[in-house]
């Protein structure tokens, strides 16, 4: 397992990350406690040294605590994140909302307290905010509750996790040198992040964590025409209509270009997320033994080539979601 420098935060992270939704009940259905504590322990056998977890994420965190508490050390060298969710929700679209309706400094400190206890630790290394909107840069009293927070040793850096498919949403508050790791949603579909943001951190040191590397299954070559998931299944939205019929398309396309087979698939595209301009880690879900064996080995693999990498660049796609 190869591990990069997380930004300016000092801290060393595994290029392969752990991403924990999946370890929580609710939007992904079927998750167990004791089969995501198995597959935490083994991505940590294996060289996975950052984990992604979140308050709204159900019982993520609890799980995430559970799984290091049973490891030898607590799991000392494990970097740990979370996210402090807003106190009213925010919609994707621009909201209106003023920051301290959001993500007043109190709520957050709240909602780090309770993190902390489902964890079990003292600290965090990461706290992101799970939702942003840059009109809200310089306003209310929730950077001085962080400053206060890495005062008192309960976080080491702060971040902000970018509305979904929204990366410039996070530009004006990047240049005011607060934020220390930004997340985003980087693959070879969404490559907006290319455009500014992954250039802007690059610039003032700011760490890249990439989630949805895999487009949410689309780019492992498992979505096909006429897919289903369980019922309450949040994919079944992501894949409505004919949604599985164009990613079976376009991932022919890409296979046929690199010559590769759908088993391929998921290591070329973890790889080119890993290319990004300023990407510290790229994080994945992983619920099974198998899928974490498949993806830390992803870190053993040479880089893709400039050929490679120019044939993926150009499958860029602009789904629209959300109107």
């Amino acid at each position: 397992m190869r591990h990069r420098e997380l930004g300016r935060t000092g801290l060393t992270v595994s290029e392969i990350g752990y991403g924990a939704w999946g370890l929580g009940q609710g939007a992904w259905v079927g998750a167990d406690d004791d089969s995501g504590v198995r597959a935490l322990h083994r991505a940590i056998d294996l060289g996975v040294t950052f984990i992604d977890t979140a308050r709204a994420y159900d019982r993520s965190e609890r799980v995430v605590g559970r799984a290091l508490r049973e490891l030898p050390g607590g799991g000392d060298g494990v970097v740990v994140a979370t996210k402090c969710g807003p106190k009213v929700p925010v919609s994707l679209a621009p909201s209106g909302l003023d920051v301290m309706e959001a993500f007043p400094g109190a709520h957050l400190r709240e909602s780090l307290e309770t993190s902390l206890r489902e964890l079990g630790r003292d600290h965090v290394d990461l706290l992101q905010l799970h939702t942003w909107e840059d009109g809200w840069t310089g306003r209310g009293d929730w950077l001085e509750t962080v400053d206060a927070l890495k005062q008192e040793g309960r976080i080491r850096a702060f971040g902000i996790s970018v509305k979904d498919h929204q990366p410039e949403n996070v530009l004006t508050v990047l240049r005011t040198g607060v934020v220390d790791t930004v997340q985003v949603i980087y693959n070879v579909f969404e490559q907006t992040p290319s455009d500014a943001l992954l250039p802007a951190c690059e610039e003032y040191g700011v760490g890249v964590i990439v989630r949805v590397a895999l487009d949410e299954g689309a780019l492992t070559g498992a979505i096909r025409e006429g897919v289903v998931f369980p019922e309450g299944d949040w994919r079944n939205w992501y894949f409505r209509d004919d949604r599985p019929a164009q990613v079976e398309e376009r991932v022919a396309a890409i296979l046929a270009e690199l010559r590769i087979s759908a088993d391929e698939l998921p290591s070329a595209a973890l790889r080119f997320a890993l290319a990004g301009q300023a990407v510290s880690t790229v994080i994945v879900g992983m619920r099974s033994l198998a899928h974490v064996e498949r993806n830390a080995a992803i870190s053993d693999a040479p880089p893709l080539t400039g050929q490679e990498l120019a044939l993926l660049s150009a499958h860029r796609w602009d789904k629209n979601f959300y109107g």
